[in-house]
């Protein structure tokens, strides 16, 4: 079990200096420079209980991810195009993505047990999908085969590595049905990871089963629109983009005190603890519902190519960090280092760390 970790104002692990992108601060209100501050862990407060891993028989917590699958068309282009305007790409090329096979890739990586729970479609790309996830050491076997084809994306990216992206739904809007095998590892799980690229009604007959979960965590990206009260009652971190937050709240977040504002007005609409806000280069700030703040800096390991799938990278290995024993203010530094790797690759499951490449940044 883990208890309360207690973090200066200025905080920096014994190898980074206070100067380095890896550095943390926590802030409650307006504190004095260099108050001490803490973050409790209170993963699994829905049960009324701190977060205590209840290991598989395997001896190794379990990461279910209910979610998207996707085949991305990632069109290189010099900039978006204006209305009315043909634009002509220099490559076209194609990548396993989606979400919630992102999230699945990303902790499987980092060394997660990780299991898959979702549906492709019966067309060319549902082999290349399973293969990509299996790749990446995800346990597939609640991956469903469905009518129709399978969910698709369509990527321009631009030369600065950011990207907008048209989602397809396909196979992920299709009818859901949850096998009695998927519903007992949804049972069985640790930590439950959900996106909204899957119809609400899914997300929350997973969070349902996941009831045991010591953590529900919701990745906010990949459909607009508010979150049903139902959801969030179920929920304990729901991470938002700062566009997806402004959506949720209709607040401004374009400043670090409106994204705090923005997102403890958010934890105001249900039971969850925290609200992971991800802000680009920006980095990424932990608000909860007790008005702690955890601010952490954005990493650089390179030039940006591709920013597609960074979100998801971050959230994943978020959750990934603290279900293998690691602190907040610690998974929130170990994200950050795989998103910051995640983004000078192409591709956004190919772009996804294994945990051996965040080693020498550790």
């Amino acid at each position: 079990m883990l208890g309360h970790r207690h973090l200066p104002g200025i905080h920096s692990t014994s190898h980074l200096g206070q100067n380095s992108p890896l550095a943390l601060t926590t802030f409650r209100g307006q504190p004095r420079r260099g108050e001490p501050q803490h973050i409790p862990h209170r993963w699994g407060r829905r049960c009324g209980r701190r977060y205590s891993v209840q290991c598989s028989a395997s001896g190794k917590p379990t990461l279910v991810v209910v979610g998207s699958v996707n085949a991305d068309l990632v069109f290189d282009v010099p900039r978006l195009p204006a209305a009315g305007e043909t634009l002509e790409a220099s490559a076209m090329s194609t990548f396993p993505g989606g979400k919630g096979a992102n999230q699945a890739a990303a902790a499987a990586r980092l060394g997660c047990r990780t299991y898959f729970v979702g549906q492709v479609g019966k067309d060319a790309n549902a082999s290349m999908l399973q293969r990509a996830l299996e790749d990446s050491a995800v346990d597939t076997t609640h991956l469903r085969p469905v009518d129709g084809p399978s969910g698709t994306a369509v990527v321009l990216l631009q030369p600065s590595g950011e990207n907008s992206i048209i989602i397809v739904g396909g196979a992920n809007t299709a009818e859901w049905t949850f096998s009695p095998a998927a519903e007992e590892v949804l049972r069985g799980a640790d930590v439950l990871l959900l996106q909204r690229e899957v119809p609400e009604h899914v997300n929350i007959h997973a969070a349902e089963l996941a009831e045991a979960a010591s953590a529900v965590v919701l990745d906010c990206g990949g459909a607009e629109g508010p979150l049903s009260p139902q959801l969030l009652a179920l929920v304990d971190v729901v991470s938002p983009n700062e566009t997806e937050l402004q959506s949720l709240t209709g607040m401004p977040t374009e400043t670090e005190e409106q994204a705090v504002a923005a997102a403890r007005q958010l934890l105001k609409k249900g039971p969850m603890g925290f609200v992971l806000i991800k802000r680009g280069a920006a980095g990424s700030l932990l608000v909860t519902d007790g008005g702690d703040v955890l601010k952490q800096e954005a990493v650089t390991m390179g030039d940006v190519v591709d920013t597609t799938g960074a979100g998801d990278c971050f959230t994943a290995a978020y959750a990934g960090g603290v279900l293998q024993g690691r602190s907040e203010a610690d998974a929130l530094r170990y994200a950050a280092a795989a998103a910051g790797f995640c983004v000078t690759h192409r591709g956004a499951m190919p772009s996804l760390p294994w945990k051996e490449d965040l080693e020498e940044w550790l």
